[in-house]
C-alpha cells in the first residue's frame, strides 16, 4: 500500500518515528517519505543513516504541530500522516500544562485541518492507555487527542480518514523506565514506586508493524487497540539486575498502580478480534453498536481491558529475552508480529 505513495511521519526523529522510516525503506518503496519534526540535530543524525544519495524518497522537514501553516504546505500532496508527535512525560506535564495542551491537543487540531485542507487520505494518530480513564494530565490531553481525531470524520466527507491506535509502553524507547533502570544497576539499588504496579508492554518493532497494519485496514472512526503483555513492575526490575535491591519511593503523582486500554463504559463499543480489539465511537444518529461481523465479536457486558486482568502476563525469564533482543538490535523482519488475522477489512 505504500508503494508509490508520500507518507509523512510527525514526531519522526523519535524513537518510533526512526524505527517507522527504517522499516518502511527496508520493505516498501515510496514516492517521498517525510520525516517532520522540530529537531534540526536528530534529522541531522537521522540523515547520515538514511540520507537522500542512498534513500532519493528521504525528506526531513523541520516544523512543529503548534504550527499550522508549516503543517498545510508540509501535507501538501501526502496521501499517509502517521501522527507520532506529542510531549509525553507524566511529571513533566503535571508542572508544564499548558505546553502539553498546545502540542498535544491544539497540535492534534492542526494536524486534522492542515490533513482536510490537504485531502489526505489516512490519518493515524497514536495514543497510550494513559488516555483511558486519565488521572494525569498528559492522559487527559492525550484522550482529548483521540476524541478530535475520531470525530474528525464527521466533517471530511469521508475524503480523510482518521483513526487512532492505543497501546501501552514501548520497550526501551527514549525515556522509558528501562535505560532508567539499566543507569540505576550500578548503584545497587533499584528505586520502585510501588511494588504492585503493572504495565503493559510492546517493543518498537510490534508496534511498528501494528500501526502499518492498521493504516491497511482503518475506514476511520476507530481505536485500534493490540492484544499485548502485561508485566509486574518489580519483575522487570529483577530481570534487568537480578542482583539490586528494591527500594520503594511511592507512586508519582499522576500514576496508577495499573493501566487500562479499554474501559469498561468503551466495551459496550468494543470488537474483539484475533490479534487486537476495535473501538467504534458513538456518534449522532447512529447506534453505540459494536460491529458483529468480519470475524469480530461484541465484548461481554463489563469487559475492560487493564495490565492486572490481562491473561497475558510477561515473567522473569521473558522479560530477560526481550532485554536481550533489544540489546542485540534484533532485526524488524525477525521480531515482526503475524498480522494476517488482525481482522477482516469492511
Amino acid at each position: 500500500m505504500l508503494n508509490n505513495k508520500t507518507i509523512l511521519i510527525t514526531g519522526g526523529t523519535g524513537s518510533f518515528g526512526r524505527k517507522m522510516v527504517q522499516n518502511i525503506l527496508e520493505h516498501y518503496k515510496p514516492e517521498k517519505l517525510i520525516v517532520f519534526s522540530r529537531d534540526e540535530l536528530k534529522q541531522f543524525e537521522m540523515s547520515q543513516r538514511w540520507g537522500k544519495d542512498k534513500y532519493p524518497c528521504i525528506r526531513y522537514f523541520l516544523g512543529d504541530v503548534r504550527d499550522k501553516e508549516r503543517l498545510i504546505h508540509a501535507f501538501h500532496g501526502v496521501d499517509y500522516v502517521i501522527h507520532a508527535a506529542a510531549l509525553k512525560q507524566v511529571p513533566a506535564a503535571e508542572y508544564n500544562p499548558t505546553e502539553f495542551v498546545k502540542t498535544n491537543i491544539m497540535g492534534a487540531m492542526n494536524i486534522i485541518d492542515a490533513a482536510v485542507f490537504n485531502s489526505v487520505k489516512k490519518v493515524v494518530a497514536l495514543s497510550t492507555d494513559k488516555a483511558c480513564n486519565p488521572i494525569n494530565l498528559y492522559g487527559a490531553t492525550k484522550l482529548c487527542s483521540d476524541k478530535l481525531f475520531v470525530a474528525a470524520n464527521a466533517y471530511t466527507g469521508k475524503k480523510t480518514h482518521f483513526t487512532v491506535v492505543r497501546y501501552g509502553n514501548v520497550v526501551g524507547s527514549r525515556g522509558s523506565v528501562v535505560p532508567f533502570f539499566k543507569e540505576r544497576a550500578a548503584t545497587g539499588i533499584i528505586p520502585i514506586t510501588d511494588p504492585r504496579m503493572t504495565r503493559f508492554w510492546i517493543t518498537l518493532d510490534q508496534a511498528v508493524h501494528f500501526v502499518l497494519k492498521v493504516l491497511e485496514l482503518a475506514n476511520g472512526e476507530e481505536i485500534y487497540i493490540p492484544k499485548i503483555p502485561s508485566m509486574r513492575i518489580t519483575d522487570l526490575a529483577k530481570a534487568i539486575a537480578p542482583n539490586c535491591t528494591h527500594n520503594v519511593i511511592g507512586i508519582r503523582p499522576g500514576e496508577k498502580i495499573h493501566e487500562t486500554l479499554i474501559s469498561e463504559d468503551e466495551g459496550r463499543n468494543t470488537t474483539e478480534y484475533k490479534e487486537c480489539f476495535i473501538i467504534r465511537q458513538n456518534y449522532i444518529g447512529k447506534p453505540g453498536i459494536p460491529n458483529k461481523g468480519n470475524g469480530g465479536n461484541p465484548c461481554p457486558e463489563g469487559f475492560q481491558y487493564s495490565s492486572d486482568n490481562n491473561s497475558q502476563q510477561i515473567g522473569i525469564e521473558e522479560l530477560r529475552d526481550m532485554m536481550e533482543v533489544i540489546a542485540d538490535d534484533y532485526s524488524i523482519e525477525k521480531s515482526r508480529w503475524s498480522m494476517d488475522e488482525l481482522c477482516t477489512r469492511e
